[in-house]
């Protein structure tokens, strides 16, 4: 009878632990993994698609399997503007608008000025300080995106397949491809070429059929997109500066844990800080000759001093005008 009253007892007991939460942790439900999916419009060895894959395999490991981070590069979604679409939607979490921020974000185009950033120390200076926090805030507010981190593709140089670019003069007659936004178009048109906007993916075959003459990129990317296919020459004009972003669906990084999000946030400034290496190691006259010399392309430093002559008399003035509130901000930027 004292057995059977013990045995009684062990089942009662369990099943108040069991209802009281305290049950052995083989019965206790897990938490939910949270897929994080980021769309990027290019792959490796494209310098942010090699750092958004390092940051998603990084995310996975470090959040203990909590998060499954995913990225897609040039094939769950093709194209920068559908990706940001995605994003705004919540359909995936993460995903940059690569060289199209002017066109989804207005409120960079202002950074795209030719000439107006001066340098790298300049521009990081500005992202990740008081104007890059504003506009964090500004994305939050009116697209409900979360700034993970500001980034850049550098700055960019004319290559072409008709003959190397000195100076503004030797842009004319030559029709250039530009990304969709109005300051492209300007500064192309503004220093002495003909403007051809056009998505990334038909740039390629638009030279090798003689759509048009070349484009503008940075080292970095004239090596990744093998732009040395389809061009002869390689000139360094440092015209634009390229700004981007990568951004999360602000309710679905709200949804996340603060210690997910914060996790999200420190490995983001590590990724940032790896594509600014990529990036700027490459980004002078000697290494572009080291890199593209050997594939073909003929190397040029241009007069650069001529270039910004010409912009900062055709083009700073009506940027200046539409762009007043910040263009003091970002000249004062030390």
């Amino acid at each position: 009878m004292r057995g059977l009253f013990s045995a009684v007892a062990a089942v009662v007991l369990l099943t108040v632990a069991l209802a009281g939460g305290r049950s052995p942790a083989v019965g206790q439900a897990k938490p939910a993994v949270k897929k994080l999916d980021l769309a990027h419009v290019t792959p490796p060895p494209e310098s942010s698609g090699v750092v958004f894959k390092w940051m998603c395999e990084e995310l996975t490991k470090r959040s203990a399997g909590s998060l499954n981070a995913v990225f897609h590069g040039g094939t769950l979604l093709t194209k920068e503007l559908e990706i940001m679409d995605a994003v705004k939607s919540g359909n995936i979490a993460m995903g940059s608008p690569a060289g199209a921020a002017c066109t989804v974000f207005p409120e960079m185009c202002v950074f795209l000025t030719p000439f107006l950033v001066r340098d790298y120390h300049h521009a990081y200076a500005m992202f990740n300080g008081e104007i890059g926090k504003n506009l964090d805030e500004t994305f939050q507010k009116k697209y409900k995106l979360k700034a993970v981190f500001f980034y850049d593709y550098g700055f960019r140089h004319f290559w072409n397949n008709r003959r190397a670019i000195n100076t503004p003069a030797d842009l004319k007659g030559l029709k250039m491809r530009v990304q969709q936004g109005r300051v492209f178009a300007d500064t192309v048109n503004g220093l002495g070429a003909s403007a051809v906007p056009m998505p990334w993916g038909e740039v390629i075959p638009a030279a090798q059929q003689g759509v048009i003459d070349g484009a503008d990129l940075p080292v970095v990317n004239i090596n990744a997109l093998k732009a040395y296919e389809v061009a002869k020459y390689a000139s360094m004009t440092y015209h634009n500066y390229g700004p981007t972003v990568l951004v999360m669906n602000l309710d679905l990084f709200r949804s996340l844990t603060p210690e997910q999000q914060k996790l999200v946030l420190d490995v983001g400034r590590e990724a940032q800080t790896r594509v600014r290496e990529l990036t700027e190691s490459v980004d002078n006259f000697q290494k572009a000759k080291e890199i593209l010399e050997p594939k073909g392309m003929k190397v040029n430093q241009a007069d650069v001093a001529s270039f910004r002559k010409v912009a900062e008399e055709k083009i700073w003035p009506q940027y200046r005008q539409q762009y007043a509130d910040m263009w003091d901000k970002i000249v004062n930027t030390r």
